[in-house]
């Protein structure tokens, strides 16, 4: 059963942070809060977490997978990134967006849609992610915490408890969450192509 780690959202505790972090670096598999709602998370090499991840949401290998990073200089390092296009990610993070761009070799291939080689990618604003990462020192491997028949992401951690308690090792209590999942822009083009509309304001781009 997944251990139920309660964590201060705002001004996390030091000590609970190290101990989600250490359950992410020996592969396990987390459920987390973000600024949109609740997430899968785990460590970005991680194939059998990724696999875990995959029976639980029932997806097959075209589903893509986000890379939370800390700040703008690790979207660089698994991003190709253009002039205009890393403009436009400063000015709309940290915040509930996910940003599709062409990968980097940096990016195990299982993460990459393997179509088109491209990744996503997010910067939150929650301060307790940011604890994490700034823990981690790396991304976090991410899915939005939408179980097969749902319409909505899980946003509650005891419903996460009782649902899927019995299937991961860690679920982060810092309280409940929003619904939305995050807005998703696809930047591969050369131009801002809004993939999915969420809780971050996309109407500039519609």
């Amino acid at each position: 059963m997944a251990k139920l780690i309660e964590i201060h959202p705002k001004d996390p505790q030091a000590r609970r942070v190290a101990e989600v972090v250490q359950i992410i670096r020996n592969g396990g598999l987390v459920a987390y809060p973000t600024d949109s709602s609740y997430a899968f998370g785990c460590h970005i090499g991680d194939a059998r977490a990724i696999n875990r991840i995959h029976r639980i949401r029932r997806t097959d290998k075209k589903h893509n997978f986000t890379l939370v990073c800390k700040d703008l200089s690790e979207i660089s390092v698994y991003a190709r990134v253009d002039n205009w296009a890393y403009r436009l990610i400063k000015s709309m993070t940290p915040g509930p967006y996910t940003f599709i761009l062409p990968a980097t070799r940096e990016v195990p291939k299982r993460l990459q849609n393997p179509k088109r080689r491209t990744i996503g990618l997010r910067v939150p604003e929650h301060p307790l992610v940011q604890a994490i990462l700034e823990s981690l020192g790396e991304p976090i491997m991410s899915s939005t915490l939408l179980l097969p028949g749902d319409s909505q992401p899980l946003t509650d951690p005891l419903e996460i408890e009782d649902r899927i308690g019995h299937q991961i090792d860690a679920i982060i209590d810092a309280g409940p969450t929003g619904i939305e999942p995050t807005s998703v822009l696809d930047l591969t083009s050369g131009s801002v192509d809004v993939r999915r509309v969420g809780r971050g304001d996309v109407s500039a781009f519609l």
